[in-house]
């Protein structure tokens, strides 16, 4: 019988790793669910020698494609078309191969009698717990309409703040590559050629001029360093988000960045409001919804201390009494969250803070773009000028010697 290794996390939030043997990858990961586990990893270590990985369920799909597929579902179940019908139409329809791969196993499964919380709970790659467990609570309580609408709303303003803040990100990163590059170049092939005659003339090199030309030594000499020095930070970036340790230093570094962290942190928040709200109104368990919230907030700081929080609503607390005191969540999103708490309206306050927080990425997204554009382009134009200066130097100290 194959073996499976596994990594998986419960509903408190414990990470658990092991072994367990299983006739196919289904019944292994039916097990695990059957122990209140939520698969994170799996690997069939009898699959090959180097024990290859699998991707659970199937290949991650872009948002996009996911966003226009929960719109869709939620409109055609509520014109009466059945699920399956509709999984199958939404297979032909979307643009994505491996997303309709995965749609058209889900619909035979549900063909064979399986649950769409079941069938979809397969593929945790493509589903998260967010829409498994909506959708699970939708089929239980007999409002799976309700569910699927909230669901879509929910992945339409995820997506929207998400393409914001990679709108206001995208136009630095491309300057300032484009400034590397135009550096790169004047650096190897300008400057030399007209150093190379100056020095023939014997002329004395101003201090500016002398700084340049050993930039220019420098990057010739070295020129295998540059792609060095633009892969290794990301690199680096990667490894250490790969270990739980290096993935929380990194995020709470990412949000104490200027500006840029101001950014990531509303988005966080936006995240943590609008998901806590939507599990919340599917009458999820509190400590059950806090545990996938934790997991999907994009942020692992701030995951933290949610899953940290479980532990004060074991013993009584309230919801927003064990984040009154980190800087991580802003005293007016704890307040929302309290006032909801004591008046049975936890939902809707934490929509309310959804909307506020998701405008103010919106809004702050804009601020940036507007500011970076004429910044970057003042400093591109800045550093290009200051190595044309530095190249023209000479011309003016042999003009002046002309003419005396």
């Amino acid at each position: 019988m194959p073996k499976f290794i596994y990594k998986a996390v419960d509903d408190y939030g414990n990470f658990s790793k092991g072994t367990l043997e299983a006739q196919t990858f289904v019944h292994a990961m039916e097990e695990l669910k059957g122990r209140g586990l939520w698969v994170q990893k799996l690997v069939n270590q009898s699959a090959s020698i180097l024990h290859k990985e699998i991707t659970i369920g199937g290949p991650r799909v872009k948002t996009a494609h996911f966003t226009v597929f929960c719109r869709q579902l939620s409109t055609m179940y509520k014109a009466g078309v059945n699920m399956v019908e509709s999984f199958n139409i939404l297979s032909r329809q979307t643009e994505s191969k491996p997303f309709k791969k995965v749609l058209q196993q889900v619909a035979e499964e549900m063909q064979g009698g399986t649950q769409l919380s079941v069938a979809i709970g397969h593929h945790p790659t493509v589903f998260n717990p967010v829409f498994t467990s909506m959708v699970s609570a939708g089929e239980a309580s007999g409002n799976l309409d309700e569910m699927l609408e909230r669901l879509a709303v929910f992945y339409e303003k995820e997506h929207y703040t998400r393409e914001k803040v990679k709108s206001a990100m995208i136009y630095p990163i491309m300057m300032g590559i484009m400034t590397i590059m135009v550096v790169t170049l004047m650096m190897t092939f300008v400057v030399p050629r007209y150093i190379t005659n100056f020095q023939a003339m014997g002329i004395q090199l101003p201090l500016p001029t002398r700084i340049v030309v050993h930039i220019s030594d420098f990057i010739r000499a070295f020129w295998y360093l540059i792609p060095l020095f633009l892969v290794g930070p990301v690199i680096a970036i990667s490894t250490l988000k790969k270990t739980p340790g290096g993935l929380y230093i990194w995020d709470y570094v990412r949000l104490k960045m200027p500006v840029f962290g101001k950014l990531a942190h509303k988005q966080s928040i936006a995240r943590f409001s609008r998901t806590f709200s939507s599990l919340y109104a599917a009458a999820i368990p509190m400590l059950h919804a806090m545990t996938i919230v934790s997991t999907v907030v994009g942020n692992e700081a701030i995951g933290s201390l949610i899953r940290e929080s479980r532990e004060g609503l074991r013993s009584g607390s309230s919801v927003a009494e064990p984040f009154q005191n980190s800087w991580l969540f802003p005293p007016m999103v704890v307040q929302m969250m309290a006032i909801g708490e004591k008046t049975g309206t936890l939902d809707a306050m934490l929509d309310k803070v959804a909307d506020f927080y998701e405008a103010e990425v919106d809004a702050t997204a804009d601020r940036l773009k507007a500011l970076l554009e004429p910044l970057m382009i003042i400093l591109l134009s800045g550093i290009v000028g200051g190595i044309v200066l530095a190249i023209m130097l000479p011309t003016f100290t042999l003009m002046d010697g002309l003419n005396k």
